[in-house]
């Protein structure tokens, strides 16, 4: 199983490629972070950074969109990270959520992420593609490689990872819905002629070692409100009984909207509604034994990554818990 860390932006940006470079030393292979350049700073500019300060670290948006930037500046970003420092770089993509609705916008639907993934490898690997309908093709991209992997939750979204994608992202560490949800990517994918395992399973979620459950808990209750916001849209489309584990619509009844101000972060006060069985479920908390047996109970499922979000107030000793004794034991 790999490891990755996943951070948001926040000024200043050197602390996110200290940080990165802290992880790799520590086996991870893989930094991510968010992309909501209202809300953080442009990552590209960073990522340029990172992969200047670390030897052979791998990253990328958890997630981008096909909204926020044309399709051609997607593709042009990666290639050229590529091209300076050898394909390091991996796509996180998904419908948008904060990057699109807080500038007053909607997500976009599957038909143009699924087109948006297209083109944005094609380009990025130096093929062509049509774009706004006319044959585009960067010239310059040598040897240009760039995977792209999607992150979902509903049925039809699940369908089009398993067609198209070459890696899930699945945002959240309870074990039944990632037997849910990667039992359907792999049936798309085979249904769509794919081999199955071809497709990278990544399960992202907070992880806090420690022995104060409670306090743990409050930390990243942010991280079910943030599951939520995502799981209110598969309601709307599918209702309560539309094919969605119960265990990942349920605990949303108490909800009341959501505030992008706190996105992402501990103390968020639109995630009251979330309870401790939740978090429990969702996150990884406890010593470290107990996110070893969480870790080897997802890699038995199939997951090939977990990436661990690091917000909350001890990130400096959770990543070395899980650079010194978790991940040499998973």
């Amino acid at each position: 199983m790999d490891f990755g860390v996943v951070l948001q932006t926040d000024p200043p940006a050197r602390a996110v490629v200290e940080t990165m470079k802290a992880a790799e030393d520590g086996g991870f292979r893989y930094g991510w972070t968010f992309d909501s350049v209202v809300l953080w700073q442009e990552p590209f500019v960073i990522y340029s950074q990172i992969l200047a300060a670390t030897r052979e670290l791998v990253v990328g948006p958890m997630v981008t969109n096909p909204s926020t930037r044309d399709w051609s500046v997607t593709a042009s970003l990666f290639a050229t990270l590529n091209d300076m420092f050898g394909n390091r770089t991996v796509c996180g993509i998904g419908r948008g959520d904060s990057a699109r609705r807080v500038i007053g916008q909607k997500p976009a639907t599957l038909a143009t992420l699924g087109e948006a993934m297209h083109v944005i490898k094609e380009l990025a690997e130096g093929r062509e593609a049509l774009h706004h309908g006319v044959p585009v093709r960067i010239p310059w991209v040598r040897d240009g490689k760039l995977e792209m992997w999607m992150a979902a939750y509903g049925p039809r979204a699940l369908k089009l990872v398993g067609e198209q994608a070459d890696g899930f992202i699945l945002q959240t560490a309870d074990p039944d819905i990632a037997r849910w949800t990667i039992g359907s990517v792999r049936d798309a994918a085979a249904a769509a002629g794919r081999d199955p395992s071809e497709v990278t399973i990544c399960v992202a979620a907070p992880a806090y070692v420690g022995s104060d459950l409670a306090h743990q808990r409050d930390q990243l209750r942010w991280f079910g409100g943030m599951v939520g916001n995502h799981v209110a849209d598969l309601v709307a489309r599918y209702g309560e009984d539309g094919g969605v584990p119960k265990a990942l619509t349920d605990y949303i009844k108490g909800r009341e909207g959501y505030d992008y101000a706190h996105h992402g972060k501990a103390g968020n006060p639109s995630t009251d509604f979330v309870p401790d069985a939740v978090v429990d479920r969702f996150c990884l908390v406890g010593p470290e034994s107990a996110h070893v047996d969480r870790l080897q109970e997802l890699k038995e499922l199939g997951v090939d990554q977990f990436s661990l979000y690091l917000m909350h107030d001890d990130r400096d000793k959770t990543l070395a818990a899980y650079g010194t004794t978790i991940i040499p034991a998973v």
